[in-house]
């Protein structure tokens, strides 16, 4: 009688699966938890994207998908650069990430941080929104991870505590701490300054201590990390690079959801990313900049480039940015000064 038994459990089990609309059974297969990269924590723009998105997909999912933040880059004990690879190879789920982080792995990224190419907002969205962006898409798919949408880190301001910057000649022997992109180091050494990589967690004790003069990132960061209380007196607006973020998945765990959960998924990234850019801009798009008078009453001196003087900083990165655009792609970078020459303010 016993084995009668097993067979007709086996059976009802079997007619039980076989009932279960097929969404159903293939949510058996999800995870409990999924792990969120994220550089900077809820307390800046790009943080916070992150927590929308996975705020939306809780919400809309009816808590199916559960994302978790890891903050820190600490699925990859705070390495930036190590980041697209863990993403690849299922170490990380999804993430909220950087272009020039992920560059090493997608040349194609290097593109925004080509010295002074996007003049403006709208630049930056001339190129995230339109043909530039997909073909950058495509290019970061068959590297082995899946975009959704694009955020944003915002423009990269340079900031130090020896001087004002409104020439190239002021950079002259400043240590200046950057991320790990050789295209960031020549950057730098074209202007003369000493560029320092080292990681945003040591970035900060070593700003205190003087180990480093100044830094580059955007205002938004400069303000959420009170980056005037470690010696960064002087801040210039020079608009060089903008850093936008990308929403992603991995490609196994994208594969693992329903269909409807996919898009469920995708669109939290697009709704996510568009309310972060807005983050990332308040106070820099409306009149009068009111961010910088902030910044402005910490004690900070903030220089503002005008035309000529921005043109000197452009003339002195320009062997870098011809280097550079050959690296990238010449088509690629052809299509996106096109673009940004047709865009409307």
């Amino acid at each position: 009688m016993q084995p009668r038994r097993s067979l007709l459990a086996l059976a009802l089990a079997a007619a039980a699966i076989a009932g279960l609309p097929q969404g159903a059974a293939a949510q058996s297969s999800y995870k409990p938890e999924y792990k969120m990269s994220l550089v900077l924590g809820p307390a800046f723009p790009w943080g916070k994207g992150g927590e929308i998105w996975a705020n939306l997909v809780r919400e809309r999912t009816q808590g199916r998908i559960n994302i978790k933040l890891y903050p820190g880059t600490a699925l990859v004990q705070g390495d930036q650069t190590r980041e697209f690879t863990a993403l690849r190879q299922g170490v990380i789920d999804l993430a909220v990430g950087s272009t020039i982080n992920w560059s090493p792995q997608v040349k194609q990224l290097n593109l925004f941080s080509l010295p002074f190419l996007m003049p403006d907002y709208a630049a930056v969205d001339a190129l995230t929104q339109g043909e530039v962006g997909q073909q950058i898409f495509q290019a970061i798919e068959r590297a082995g991870v899946l975009p959704l949408a694009w955020g944003e880190n915002g423009y990269r301001e340079i900031s130090n505590s020896k001087r004002a910057i409104r020439t190239p000649e002021d950079l002259k022997g400043l240590k200046i701490r950057v991320v790990g992109s050789p295209l960031f180091l020549e950057t730098f050494t074209a202007l003369g300054a000493n560029p320092t990589q080292m990681s945003w967690a040591d970035a900060q004790p070593a700003m205190a201590s003087g180990a480093v003069d100044g830094q580059e990132n955007p205002i938004s960061v400069y303000m959420a990390a009170k980056l005037y209380t470690v010696a960064q007196k002087y801040v210039t607006m020079w608009g060089y690079i903008a850093d936008p973020l990308i929403f992603v998945v991995n490609k196994e765990v994208w594969n693992s959801w329903t269909p409807a959960d996919r898009e469920i998924v995708r669109q939290a990234a697009v709704d996510a990313g568009k309310e972060e850019i807005g983050i990332a801009r308040k106070g820099m798009v409306e009149p009068g900049k009111p961010l910088l008078k902030e910044i402005a009453a910490q004690g900070v001196t903030v220089t503002e480039l005008n035309p000529a003087e921005r043109e000197a900083f452009v003339k002195a990165t320009r062997p870098v940015y011809d280097k550079w655009k050959t690296a990238v792609g010449a088509d690629l970078v052809n299509a996106a000064e096109k673009s940004i020459a047709a865009r409307k303010p």
